[in-house]
């Protein structure tokens, strides 16, 4: 057993409350009044003068680290990261491990245009629902959370809502899956979600198998402009960064220097 056995366990037990609250009806009902979801994907593609897309994350605390912020302002954070190149913006919305709620979705999409990704431990359809009715673009896919099955399951229901998918795997194995799902988005997560242990050498290892065709997102462990040059260099289309952006003395500088910004 380890650090992401016992989150999904939590993770379900808090599902069957929120169900009980807030029926899938009701969230079904509201997202027939929302617009067409922001494209995540497109966001991310490569365009001239950008080499790398910036993911950047709202993130108070974490297992790891516990509480990285104290003075965590999520909305003035965003608006920075929008001012200073983000292209996307990820959202932490587990209360238990990471000090994240699901309403922060809403808040940060009625002040910045920017797609934003739920990070979640994303379960069950209601989850996809939930996500979307409270404002989210796309939804993260843990491989190592899901078996196959569902994985398959997830992503088709999520294409059916309107949502798009980030698929994170963090083996060869799990890699291959998500290939074989024609996953359109794949993220790597450096962090070994079991030990919390983190190493880019997990994203310079499997970037180069992946073909043509999804986005390459590098997840976790990025703190330097060389840790990004570095996967960017394997094939990484875009990175997602949260504890350097919200433990930097300056929020916008760093923002600028992960995403390759204001190099000569």
């Amino acid at each position: 057993m380890g650090v992401l056995d016992d989150i999904l366990r939590a993770k379900r037990e808090e599902l069957a409350e929120r169900e009980a609250a807030l029926p899938r009806s009701l969230l079904e009902s509201r997202c027939r009044t929302l617009p067409t979801a922001r494209d995540f994907e497109a966001a991310l593609r490569p365009r001239p003068g950008r080499r790398v897309a910036l993911i950047a994350e709202l993130k108070k605390a974490s297992p790891s680290r516990g509480v990285m912020a104290p003075s965590f302002d999520a909305l003035a954070l965003a608006k920075t990261y929008a001012a200073s190149g983000a292209r996307a913006l990820s959202v932490l919305t587990d209360a238990k491990h990471f000090q994240g709620r699901i309403e922060l979705l809403e808040e940060v999409a009625a002040v910045v245009d920017l797609p934003l990704l739920r990070k979640d431990f994303i379960l069950t359809e209601y989850q996809l629902w939930e996500s979307r009715a409270f404002g989210a673009d796309t939804v993260l896919l843990i491989a190592a959370a899901l078996p196959p099955s569902q994985l398959r399951d997830l992503l088709h229901a999520a294409k059916g809502i309107g949502l798009g998918t980030l698929v994170e795997v963090h083996t060869r194995g799990e890699l291959d899956l998500a290939l074989s799902l024609d996953a359109p988005a794949l993220g790597i997560n450096n962090r070994n979600l079991q030990t919390l242990e983190t190493t880019i050498e997990t994203s310079l290892t499997l970037l180069p198998l992946i073909p043509p065709g999804p986005v390459r997102v590098s997840e976790s462990g990025f703190f330097t402009r060389a840790d990004v040059e570095r996967v960017v260099a394997a094939g990484a289309h875009a990175v997602l960064v949260g504890e350097a952006l919200v433990t930097a003395p300056d929020v916008g500088a760093k923002v600028r220097e992960l995403a390759l910004i204001d190099e000569g």
